[in-house]
């Protein structure tokens, strides 16, 4: 069974010593780094770093688990072995969370290309999801002769890189990039490392991914969030818009931001504000905090439960909290942690346990807070529903409410994603068996009743799609909502949410492949 949670698929961090006097070594932040970043991805983490005074300028580290295991440290003398066996001036970090591939080892980034030409000897890692990875692996493998090993989105790009890194003189690394953009369509922040100690941080043309970078003191760094650059004391951050890639020359120390493509419009997952990203940092100069108090503010606009003293609001943790906070404070009814989340159960250890039994192993009732109480549960996406039908239950049972009414801090979800979230199949959805594209306000209240019933709870509101961009504070077109409004913004992801409506809801897993032989003629 698939968790009701979705997941982002990773983060991406690089990190750089500008002082051409100074051989002292970055890799030490890296890990902090992805500890901040830990919440995009818990399957595996990496990190590349670039040292020129060895024979193999780079090198990997990686392994599968959380950044506490990867670079081991519960264990001081261990952890700072691994440090010290990877210093470098330049380093690149990942964490993954898999919307495709496995969990090993082998799946785990940066990815490393070798090759005896230092220009085309590189490591990437990758944030995001190729919509067209049929098209292009088909092509890859049938048109250009590539094997897969993988089978990727990472891998797709590392041959993409590879070809158009081809040749006897290195290109200027903007027109590499820009190559890439006559054939990507999706969700692609790339992070890039080659043994010329080029560093190169890429924003895809459409922007669904967040990146920022800045500097302190000689210390370039550059994250997909902005918490893990003002961790390391860094305060003027700048985005890279859409189409852009932030670049480290080795020879020379310095950081250009230089266009790779055409911007096609700016649309950032709204996801990010809702749920995806930590909570304290800052995106297009929007604070993640202050999005989420607005979303419960608006949630809270046009509730219709009656509000007296027997009433109390509860929020899922952890990232549903502002939300949960600011629609109590609006209502002016205490908002209370009447469910309290065990963080120190990882994820091994529930990992072989039955559905009911991984709920309940992270989440604990408190009957003090919901005894005999009319409790609003609120939550800041509903995405499947197992997780929260779970809850809802528990709180009635365990937690002797006398009313559960859930409130949901987003719209529903009605389409898949295709740009790197792991909600990839119409079939996984929860709302899709009431609602379809272009429903109206009426619809929704019309359904609300059976999906409450569904859930178990005696009501069910969501937030209305047209109170998400003021939320944010953002024009509703420089964000992609396609996962509530079914309105894509590439043609891939419009073609293949089409074959999953043909589909209908009978696939619940796995990723919808675009797989046609004959759409290779589209990638060339």
């Amino acid at each position: 069974m698939t968790a009701d949670k979705a997941k982002d698929e990773c983060g991406i961090f690089g990190v750089y010593n500008l002082d051409p006097a100074s051989h002292h070594s970055v890799t030490p932040y890296v890990p902090s780094a992805l500890l901040d970043l830990q919440h995009r991805g818990q399957l595996a983490a990496g990190m590349t770093c670039f040292d020129p005074q060895r024979p193999h300028r780079l090198l990997t580290h990686k392994d599968a688990g959380s950044v506490r295991e990867v670079f081991r440290l519960a264990h001081a003398a261990k952890a700072k072995a691994i440090v010290d066996e990877h210093a470098g001036v330049a380093a690149i970090g990942h964490v993954r969370y898999a919307t495709s591939g496995r969990d090993q080892s082998d799946y785990a980034q940066p990815f490393e290309r070798h090759h005896s030409r230092t220009f085309k000897w590189f490591a990437l890692g990758f944030n995001g999801n190729l919509a067209n990875y049929g098209e292009l692996r088909d092509y890859l493998t049938k048109v250009r002769g590539y094997h897969m090993v993988h089978d990727v989105d990472t891998e797709i790009l590392l041959h993409h890189v590879s070809h158009a890194l081809r040749g006897e003189t290195k290109p200027p690394l903007a027109e590499a990039f820009r190559e890439l953009t006559e054939n990507l369509d999706g969700a692609y922040n790339i992070i890039f490392l080659n043994a010329d100690g080029d560093l190169v941080a890429a924003r895809d043309p459409l922007g669904v991914r967040p990146l920022c970078f800045g500097q302190k003191d000689g210390l370039f760094a550059v994250a997909s969030e902005s918490v893990a650059l003002r961790n390391m004391g860094i305060h003027e951050i700048t985005d890279v818009e859409p189409g852009q890639m932030v670049r480290v020359d080795y020879e020379t120390r310095t950081v250009h931001l230089e266009r790779f493509a055409d911007a096609r419009g700016h649309h950032h997952c709204f996801f990010e504000w809702v749920y995806f990203a930590h909570v304290s940092s800052v995106m297009e100069g929007r604070t993640v905090y202050d999005a989420r108090w607005r979303l419960g503010e608006h949630l809270a606009r046009d509730e219709a439960q009656k509000i007296d003293e027997t009433c109390v609001v509860v929020a899922v943790p952890d990232t549903a909290k502002p939300i949960g906070d600011a629609f109590a404070f609006s209502l002016r009814v205490p908002s209370l942690e009447g469910i309290v989340r065990n963080r120190y159960v990882g994820r091994t250890f529930i990992e072989g346990q039955e559905r009911a039994q991984k709920v309940r192993s992270k989440y604990t009732l408190l009957p003090s807070v919901t005894g005999g109480k009319r409790v609003f549960l609120v939550e800041d996406s509903l995405v499947r529903s197992t997780t929260l039908r779970d809850l809802v239950k528990r709180t009635r049972d365990e937690g002797h409410a006398s009313e559960v009414h859930v409130r949901i801090g987003a719209p529903p979800v009605i389409a898949p994603c295709f740009y790197g979230i792991d909600m990839s199949t119409l079939g996984e959805l929860f709302a899709p068996a009431w609602l379809s594209k272009g429903y109206s306000s009426e619809d929704l209240e019309r359904v609300s009743r059976d999906m409450a019933s569904q859930l178990g709870s005696d009501s069910l509101r969501y937030l209305p799609v047209a109170d998400v961009a003021p939320s944010i504070g953002l024009p509703h077109k420089d964000l992609c909502s396609a996962c509530v409004t079914a309105n894509y913004p590439s043609p891939a992801g419009e073609r293949i949410y089409q074959r999953e409506c043909a589909n209908g809801q009978d696939r619940n897993d796995g990723r919808p492949y675009e797989s046609s032989l004959t759409a290779i003629e589209s990638v060339r």
